[in-house]
């Protein structure tokens, strides 16, 4: 069986030669649902960007649902990708909810009352339904992290690609959308730092670090691996001094 998604060889150098990726290689099969850890400049955002053709490689290759992800193929890509954004500002840019929501369909080629009834729908799904005439600005910072979400899913991806998407969130915010991503039927790719979520949503996960990855395997022994976490820095202190029990979870509900 072929993968869903594909990542072979991937290297990326920024614009002023800093290196990115350094050879990353794995893949996503159907269903799969996937955490990518790493600390801050590991690489986990720019590796996200590859996944929908936002970002081509230098070198190396990216194939999804058995399509390569070039500059000529990046749109045919981007209707099984959807990328929801580490700031919601970069993807709500619309006077209201219910226009930024419609926009995927209606670049789709759907009719405006089409784009319109299928973004109802998904708002309404995520729990903002009442909210399609305000603007982003006005929404909460979890009502914005669910409203990114929406104008991604009303477009119905096969694979759900999210950064960081419980950064900046409160206890009952990080609750709810992990709640939320639980229960998706969608495979999932998500970069975090937030290893109880991780654990809570993710059944794989692949450490990423200085633009490589250097370690993988199931969430449950991954996320009891102290001395891997510590390693590469992802056993963050709790504000007490004490370490979080990553074995574990203290978000209430999971």
């Amino acid at each position: 069986m072929n993968a869903l998604v594909e990542v072979v060889d991937l290297t990326y150098r920024y614009p002023d030669g800093t290196p990115a990726l350094a050879g990353v290689s794995f893949s996503v099969e159907e269903g799969d649902r996937v955490a990518i850890l790493g600390p801050i400049g590991a690489g986990k955002s720019t590796l996200l960007l590859h996944l929908n053709g936002l970002l081509l490689p230098q070198a190396g290759r990216v194939i999804v649902a058995g399509i390569e992800v070039t500059r000529q193929t990046c749109k045919e890509v981007r209707k099984s990708v959807g990328l929801v954004f580490q700031d919601p500002d970069d993807q709500l840019f619309l006077p209201t909810l219910l226009e930024d929501v419609s926009f995927g369909p209606l670049n789709e080629g759907r009719s405006a009352a089409e784009a319109q009834r299928q973004a109802q729908a998904v708002l309404g799904d995520l729990g903002l339904a009442g909210n399609e005439g305000r603007a982003a600005h006005h929404l909460s910072g979890g009502q914005k992290r669910l409203a990114a979400l929406a104008t991604v899913l009303v477009s119905r991806p096969r694979v759900l690609v999210l950064d960081e998407p419980t950064g900046n969130l409160d206890a009952e915010g990080r609750a709810k959308v992990a709640q939320l991503l639980r229960h998706r039927q969608e495979t999932l790719v998500v970069a975090t730092h937030d290893l109880e979520v991780a654990r809570a949503v993710c059944g794989r996960c692949l450490v990423l670090d200085r633009g490589r990855v250097v370690a993988s395997g199931s969430a449950s022994e991954m996320l009891a691996d102290a001395a891997l976490l510590e390693r590469h820095r992802l056993h963050v202190p709790l504000e007490d001094g004490t370490q979080p029990d990553v074995t574990g979870s203290r978000i209430h509900g999971f």
